[in-house]
């Protein structure tokens, strides 16, 4: 079988990312628009509702405006941007971080793709939460760095005209549109305190979620949480957890190579009492593109791992 696919938005850093995994596949055709007809609302209604699937790469405003296009029962929607991943009525498209997520994904017909950032901190924080390992009512913060293309084509112009900057710190006021979702998604309390930056680096990112356990009155080590973490995603292709504590630093690159994987790791001090927990990952692979082709595969029955770079 052959299923339609409209990428609404598809100009965009991450909706030109997804075209070019799906461009030479044999199960999908792509429904595309002329450059003059991309912002024409009768042009993408009628795309939409022709497609089996339409991948929302767009702004927030203009993705709820494209759902609201939708007139039928069968198109089904995976939604890029962050204006549903914490709506009612949508699944959210992070296959691995919760357990039957995956049969979720594969039976809904509205699907909110995770942000970068929250990839990373939902990936090592969510199933330790979940598991009653780590509490729901700490303070947890998240120290990362991304990639400029994250920030698409502006900031990925501002960065080439600002050749001497080589880290941006934003996020300054301590409100950013992730932080519910984070908060939604792992179950917490209360808000998490996020340090974002972009760095001189096309692609790549590190998330880190610093934890000391003895003063959060935890009996558990650094061994305990990578333990945790390897058994929840065994067998997963996409998600590794990895067990080598012998590194002495964690890099991106500038020219970083193209991936759909998510790199966990768990570094402890000698006593294990203070933590480091750590994912790397592409910010426009398992945090945009990737992970959007990967709930697609789930949700046409096709093989997860299918058009992705791991």
């Amino acid at each position: 079988m052959t299923y339609s696919i409209f990428i609404d938005g598809g100009a965009g850093t991450t909706g030109l990312e997804i075209a070019d995994r799906l461009k030479d596949r044999p199960e999908f055709t792509l429904i595309q628009l002329d450059d003059d007809r991309r912002k024409d609302a009768e042009a993408r209604r009628e795309a939409i509702n022709d497609s089996d699937f339409t991948i929302l790469c767009l702004p927030d405003a203009a993705a709820r405006e494209a759902v609201a296009l939708v007139g039928n029962n069968r198109t089904r929607i995976i939604d890029a941007s962050s204006a549903h991943r914490t709506a009612q009525g949508w699944t959210y498209g992070f296959a691995e971080f919760r357990d039957g997520q995956r049969e979720r994904i594969a039976e809904a017909g509205r699907v909110s793709n995770p942000g970068c950032y929250p990839t990373g901190f939902l990936g090592l924080v969510a199933p330790l939460v979940a598991r009653g390992i780590l509490p729901d009512d700490w303070p947890y913060s998240v120290n990362a760095v991304s990639g400029y293309s994250g920030g698409g084509k502006a900031l990925i112009g501002r960065f080439a005209e600002e050749a001497d900057i080589g880290f941006r710190s934003y996020g300054l006021t301590l409100d950013h549109k992730h932080m519910p979702e984070m908060r939604h998604h792992a179950g917490l309390t209360h808000d998490v305190i996020f340090a974002p930056a972009v760095i001189r680096a096309y692609r790549g990112m590190v998330v880190e979620v610093p934890l000391h356990l003895g003063a959060m009155g935890l009996d558990v080590r650094a061994d305990d949480l990578r333990s945790a973490l390897q058994e929840h995603y065994t067998g997963s292709p996409v998600v590794k957890v990895h067990a080598d504590q012998d590194m002495s630093e964690l890099l991106v690159r500038e020219d970083e190579a193209a991936s759909d994987r998510l790199d966990l790791f768990v570094f402890g001090s000698g006593d294990g009492s203070q933590v480091r927990l750590i994912a790397r990952l592409d910010n426009l692979g398992k945090g945009a593109g990737g992970s959007t082709v990967q709930d697609l595969n789930i949700m046409a029955g096709l093989e997860e791992t299918a058009g992705l770079r791991l």
